[in-house]
């Protein structure tokens, strides 16, 4: 069944679809802040990691996740709860939804291109890495604001003024005609294809200097990870492109499974590409005593007064 048919209300699975998407949104979003704050507050407390862009890398692509479910939270529960809002209102959330989500994907890839150099090229890539890493985040924020600003301006010349500003109950979208989805699907295959390319040459040097042995079982394991996790992150959104927007059970059933797997993929990321890391693991556990220490002093501090 397609938009076309006369029995096909989209704008009531639309609405049913948004209340579904926002109750999940607010799981993933509580979940991904929450681990976010322990992993940035013991990065921030500790010099040495403060330093690492490793971890430079993993504070941004922590807070894109937590960004992107924000404020899909928000645009859902505008669609969900039928606020009204103007429609610019509604593509500026959207836009800025998309944008925390391509800086996911782009973090995640410098995060692989980092981790490549750093087993390949230890001796020449550290000292370059550390100095331009500031450098290659704000070019990388760069590219992807002003490539949907342009967008945003493309698609807004279509459109007056008066519906631009008019009220939406359930909130439509932006970046839906066929330029901006082609420039879309560039910026999503393009760090893929750099994700992909740093782990198989990782696999490869790993293979040949003996890392991936018998002996050495977390090392394959954390990378059977990452390609795990990185595919909860492309089949859902591949899929979900090519079906488009239809309306029925069995493909509203479909977008919330699809829906349903990259929002876990998207919870647990802080945890694969965080706590999964063994120094992490570690500073975490001092860091939970200290706050425990110190929780324990003040209650007996104010006991004593």
């Amino acid at each position: 069944m397609n938009l076309t048919s006369e029995h096909c209300n989209i704008s009531d699975w639309l609405r049913l679809e948004a209340t579904v998407k926002a109750s999940v949104y607010v799981v993933t979003f509580s979940f991904a802040t929450f681990i976010t704050i322990i992993i940035i507050a013991i990065v921030s407390q500790n010099s040495k990691l403060r330093k690492e862009v490793r971890y430079i890398f993993l504070c941004h692509h922590l807070l894109c996740i937590s960004s992107y479910c924000g404020l899909g939270m928000v645009f859902q529960g505008m669609r969900a709860l039928m606020a009204n809002s103007p429609v610019l209102m509604c593509w500026l959330v959207f836009g800025a939804q998309i944008s925390f989500g391509e800086g996911i994907l782009f973090t995640l890839a410098l995060m692989a291109v980092n981790t490549y150099l750093v087993i390949c090229w230890p001796l020449k890539s550290l000292s370059f890495i550390d100095s331009v890493k500031y450098r290659i985040l704000a070019g990388t924020w760069i590219m992807i604001i002003l490539k949907n600003v342009c967008l945003f301006v493309i698609e807004g010349t279509s459109s007056t003024s008066v519906s631009v500003l008019k009220v939406e109950p359930l909130c439509p979208v932006i970046f839906n005609g066929i330029p901006a989805r082609a420039i879309g699907m560039v910026f999503f295959l393009l760090p893929l294809a750099i994700i992909l390319i740093s782990y198989s040459l990782i696999y490869q040097e790993g293979k040949r200097a003996g890392h991936f042995n018998r002996s050495n079982i977390k090392a394959r394991k954390t990378v059977l990870i990452h390609f795990l996790q990185i595919t909860l992150h492309v089949i859902p959104t591949l899929i979900f492109i090519g079906l488009g927007k239809m309306c029925g059970v069995f493909f509203f059933a479909l977008n919330l499974v699809l829906f349903g797997v990259f929002s876990f993929g998207q919870c647990f990321n802080p945890l694969i590409y965080g706590l999964w890391n063994t120094e992490l693991q570690s500073r975490l556990c001092y860091w939970i005593c200290c706050q425990l220490g110190y929780s324990r002093h003040t209650m007996n501090s104010r006991g004593q007064v």
